[in-house]
This record gives structure tokens, C-alpha cells and sequence, in this order.
């Protein structure tokens, strides 16, 4: 296969096929991440996406799930999806499920019809950086959305019937707003409903722009009890009507934590305090991105 740079992809789509409809992110300006800040974003070239999937039979025999990156490929319009869609249905007949990374003004862009089309002809998933549900921490890490246009986002690839995975992640706010954090994200994901909750732990690497801002003090790092504290808020202020699949098992995380809520709630609850109780944290060294 053909990448430019670092690929990434959700961890759920560790065994897809990969590939990139989009070069780097449109936005990529928050403040945390350094993923693509090594790229300049562009939309690929339609006819060398179509090749990658020619490229992609040649080499693999049964290909069950299609992943669309990089960091917002529904960035593309729904006429250059449909091409792409075609193409995998025709070249990989096999495949199940096709996913998307969808940043939050992507979707909203989208009319509702144009969502049901991309359902309709094999968009399964959508994943989504929410971050946090606080007005002020979004503001902060320039990550340029509301949390009401995080929920009429999320909303959106509810009604069309495409399966909404939303990733949060703990101690973004600092040591100061900690609590603002915990609550407002709980407060946020009830409202969403998403089909999917992934909870990450900040970790900042040297190209990310907060990366200065912890180096001279200006943000505060939770320390790994704070954090679990933190996720322990987050989740009792989570009030879903529907089930949803919660993970917090990510590299990142200092506790590996699954369940469905609101099903699950105390369990979850409880392994915080217990990891919390015995110290059975895992060790810095062994967290990474």
C-alpha cells in the first residue's frame, strides 16, 4: 500500500484495510495533538484512492473492513465518496464495513439525505474527537466546535443510521478544571447518545503546541490518581437512554476499564475505587500513544 506519512486509525480498526481518501487534517490547529502537524493537508488525487484499492486486491485475498483516513475524510464530497464506495463494493465484494474518521463540521455540512446516502452504500462507522463537553476547554485547545455542534454532530449520524464513535480524553483540563471537565463531559455524552465512548489519557508529544505550556508550567498535569478521580466524576454524570459501549483500554490509560452503559455503570465505578484503593495503576513507562 501507498501512505504519506504517519497513518493512524482507531484502534477498533486495527485489522482494516487503510487508506488515505485525505492527507493530514483540515483543521488541525488543537492544541494537544501532534498526529498530523507534519502535513500539509490536500484531498488525494480520486484516481490514486481508486488505485490503492486495485493495489489492495492484488496483495490480499479477503479484506472484511475498509478504513477511510486521514484525519477527516468525510471532508470529501459526497459525489467523491460515492466513486470510493463504489469502488470498494466492486474491487472488495467482501467487505462488511467501511469507516471514517468525521470531524464535527464535516458532518454538520452534511445534509441529512447526503449522511443516509453514505450509510446506505457502506459507511458503518464514523469516529469523532470530541475531547471534552466544556465550552471553555474546547476554546482553549482550539478545537474549534461547540458542544451543542458537538451534539447536533453526533445527532446527525444517529438519525442517518451510521454508528457514531465519539473519543474523549481525561485530564485535558488540567489540574484547575479538572471537575468542569469530568462533569460537562458526562453532561455531553448523555446528550449525544453515541453508539461508541472511547476515553483516552493526555499525553503530549514535543510537536503538539501545549507541549510549551506544560514545559514552562503554564498547564498542569493531572497525576494518575487525580485522573482516575476525574473519570470516576465523568462517568456518574453520564445518563444514557440507550445502551452504549464504554472504553477507557487505550494504551494511553492508566486503568483498562470496559463495559456498557448505563448497564455497567457501578461496576465501573467500583474498579476505579479499587484501583484507586490498591494502587494497581499501570506504570508510566509502560503508557504510550
Amino acid at each position: 500500500m501507498r501512505y504519506e506519512g504517519n497513518v493512524f486509525r482507531p484502534p477498533s480498526e486495527a485489522y482494516s484495510l487503510i487508506v488515505q481518501a485525505t492527507i493530514g487534517c483540515a483543521h488541525n490547529e488543537c492544541t494537544f495533538c501532534s498526529m498530523y502537524k507534519d502535513k500539509q493537508f490536500r484531498v488525494r488525487k480520486l484516481e490514486e484512492v481508486l488505485e490503492d484499492f486495485d493495489i489492495a486486491r492484488r496483495q490480499y485475498r479477503y479484506i472484511e473492513k475498509v478504513f477511510l483516513a486521514d484525519g477527516d475524510a468525510l471532508v470529501l464530497s459526497n459525489k467523491d465518496l460515492m466513486t470510493i464506495l463504489d469502488k470498494i463494493h466492486t474491487t472488495l465484494p467482501e467487505c462488511q464495513r467501511i469507516g471514517i474518521y468525521a470531524a464535527p463540521h464535516d458532518i454538520l455540512r452534511k445534509k441529512p439525505a447526503e449522511l443516509k446516502e453514505l450509510r446506505e452504500n457502506g459507511i458503518g462507522i464514523a469516529y469523532m474527537g470530541v475531547e471534552s463537553g466544556s465550552a471553555k476547554i474546547l476554546k482553549n485547545i482550539k478545537k474549534g466546535v461547540t458542544p451543542d455542534e458537538l451534539v447536533e454532530a453526533c445527532q446527525k449520524l444517529n438519525e442517518a443510521g451510521i454508528k457514531s464513535s465519539v473519543t474523549l480524553i481525561s485530564g485535558l483540563g488540567g489540574k484547575p478544571m479538572w471537575e468542569e471537565h469530568a462533569v460537562e463531559s458526562g453532561k455531553l455524552i448523555s446528550r449525544m447518545e453515541p453508539s461508541y465512548v472511547g476515553l483516552l489519557t493526555l499525553m503530549v508529544e514535543p510537536m503538539a503546541p501545549l507541549y510549551k505550556d506544560i514545559r514552562n508550567g503554564s498547564f498542569q498535569m493531572l497525576s494518575a490518581y487525580e485522573v482516575l478521580e476525574e473519570t470516576a466524576e465523568m462517568i456518574k454524570n453520564i445518563n444514557l437512554t440507550k445502551t452504549c459501549v464504554f472504553r477507557s483500554n487505550h494504551a494511553s490509560n492508566y486503568v483498562s476499564l470496559r463495559g456498557n452503559l448505563p448497564e455497567d455503570k457501578e461496576k465501573l465505578l467500583a474498579a476505579i475505587a479499587g484501583a484507586l484503593k490498591t494502587g494497581r495503576i499501570k506504570d508510566e513507562r509502560f503508557r504510550l500513544l
